[in-house]
């Protein structure tokens, strides 16, 4: 058995890499809270609004909630919060009434720098020492991580996936 794998009878804590994930994202959060709280943000609006930066002209409350990691409920309380602080603008989808599509409003982008400046020392710090090699993997290694935890692996792993419970690496049942 594996000193990472808390079934082991020889799990060691700090070779598990949840426990350092955690432990990051704890202070991570503790920081990014620090830092926002003083220019009126906090870190569900701050991600919200670098997420629909990122997504460009607008986006679904469905896509807001898969990159936040949130439930639809409370994506949709939170954008209803964010207009009434003037910060996004909502509308109906063109190809779906049933999509509300949120998009930042003038106010929204400014609180996007505001917070650029108030976080860019933690984000700094977070890296220092480390090569853009060793960031590049790092993504790579939590993305595959990520990707092992989704429903579609845990659907392989119960034998549920594919013909014979066996997928290709695409997702994709083989013919």
């Amino acid at each position: 058995m594996s000193r990472h794998d808390p079934s082991s009878p020889d799990f060691v804590r700090e070779e598990f890499p949840f426990y350092w994930l955690a432990r990051l994202y704890g202070v991570y959060s503790m920081q990014m809270e620090q830092a926002l709280k003083p220019i009126g943000l906090d870190i569900p609006i701050w991600r919200t609004l670098l997420i629909l930066q990122q997504q460009g002209e607008a986006a679904s409350m469905s896509e807001i909630a898969l990159h936040a990691i949130a439930k639809l409920s409370t994506v949709t309380k939170l954008v209803y919060r964010m207009k009434a602080e003037g910060l996004v603008e909502t509308a109906t989808a063109e190809h779906d009434a049933r999509v509300t599509m949120v998009r930042l409003a003038e106010p929204g982008r400014e609180a996007i720098e505001r917070g650029q400046l108030a976080t860019r020392h933690i984000f700094q710090r977070s890296f220092d020492g480390l090569t853009p090699a060793q960031i590049r993997k790092l993504n790579e290694t939590l993305h595959q991580m990520l990707d092992n935890l989704s429903p579609r692996h845990a659907d392989l792993a119960a034998g549920r996936g594919g013909v014979g419970g066996v997928s290709s690496a695409d997702g994709e049942t083989p013919s």
